[in-house]
């Protein structure tokens, strides 16, 4: 029954999770464009959000480029580089608990804001609400593993999740097993990691995709026109 289990969550789950990133995220920019934004409360409690908003945000992103490179990077390209499966673990332990802490900071006071903030509460949605407490969740999953990951600083513990991530992508039908004797953090962070990319089509954190890249190749300049008075 584990067994069966393991490959559930970690075989089968991650390709739904994917599908319904890609094909709801798609259907979603398709029909409902004007859905497609992060909604703003900006006017209330201005400072507490600017700085909840950018210790979680810069936090957030570090975390995924991190997992991203950590991840998917081959082990073949880790050795040409001369990095120790060791040295990859204190990396990743070293940059990983800074980026979530001002992950977990940043998110401890954006949901602050919104459930103890009256006028704020008064203008969430039941969605809002439930994808911040995932995420505050999430990082404090991942923070958690830390403690796991200081107990194997050989790192062949995070080679497991590497080959995980990589079978994955590979389609390799064994990629579960290498998980198999994970301890339940890791799980539940993976676990939860791949929930939110199920969530994510549904909710404002479609907005991450929106990033206003154009605007690196606009005109330096606006053109501004001053309103005529009308002749007396």
């Amino acid at each position: 029954m584990g067994e069966f289990f393991n490959t559930l969550l970690f075989g089968v789950y991650p390709y739904v999770a994917l599908t319904i990133l890609a094909v709801g995220t798609v259907i979603r920019y398709d029909r409902e464009p004007y859905t497609w934004r992060s909604g703003s409360s900006q006017l209330l409690r201005r400072r507490q959000l600017m700085w909840g908003s950018v210790l979680f945000h810069i936090g957030v992103l570090l975390i995924f480029a991190g997992h991203l490179v950590g991840l998917l990077t081959p082990l073949a390209i880790w050795e040409m580089l001369g990095v120790s499966h060791g040295a990859k673990q204190i990396i990743a332990i070293s940059l990983g608990g800074v980026a979530g802490l001002m992950g977990i900071v940043g998110a401890t006071l954006l949901v602050h804001r919104r459930f103890f903030d009256a006028r704020v509460r008064k203008t969430s949605s039941f969605a809002d609400n439930l994808i911040i407490l995932i995420l505050w969740l999430q990082l404090a999953l991942g923070l958690a593993t830390i403690r796991i990951s200081m107990q194997n600083l050989d790192g062949e513990e995070m080679v497991k999740f590497m080959n995980w991530a990589q079978g994955i992508f590979t389609f390799n039908p064994a990629a579960a097993s290498y998980v198999a004797e994970a301890d339940l953090i890791f799980k539940m962070h993976i676990t939860l990691g791949l929930t939110i990319f199920v969530l994510f089509p549904f909710s404002r954190l479609v907005h991450m995709l929106s990033a206003p890249v154009r605007y690196l190749w606009r005109p330096g300049y606006q053109v501004v026109r001053t309103k005529r008075k009308p002749a007396e």
